[in-house]
């Protein structure tokens, strides 16, 4: 599988559909495949926000890109399934666990348990 450098955060993985037919047990196996991982469409201004948020903290998330995907309606379609409700990006999991859309990342962060979740998944080294 080839990685492409995407812009300035992470990395960007294109996906091969081929491998899976059920969209939730492609999630869930891309989701498990990195630290943090964040799905997202590259013109929605919450998943550039995201993305950004955590290259500000030395995070280094793979990206799926929905848009760029043959299949992303599909993926779509399962991470909104997953997070019960209609907002289906970004959609973040750290160490392969479910944190939720742009709201749960930002309440993690005020909360203080962002830092310690992405240092449990060695995400983060300090």
């Amino acid at each position: 599988m080839q990685y492409h450098q995407a812009e300035s955060w992470g990395y960007y993985v294109p996906m091969r559909t081929s491998m899976l037919s059920d969209p939730l047990e492609k999630v869930a196996r891309l989701a498990s495949g990195s630290a943090v991982v964040v799905f997202s469409i590259s013109s929605c201004c919450m998943c550039h926000a995201v993305k950004r948020l955590f290259c500000g903290m030395g995070v280094n998330p793979t990206v799926y890109e929905l848009d760029h995907d043959p299949r992303g309606k599909e993926i779509e379609k399962a991470l909104m399934r997953l997070l019960g409700n209609s907002t289906s990006v970004p959609v973040v999991f750290i160490g392969g666990k479910l944190i939720g859309s742009m709201d749960r990342v930002m309440a993690s962060h005020i909360s203080g348990t962002l830092v310690p979740l992405l240092k449990e998944a060695g995400a983060l080294w300090l």
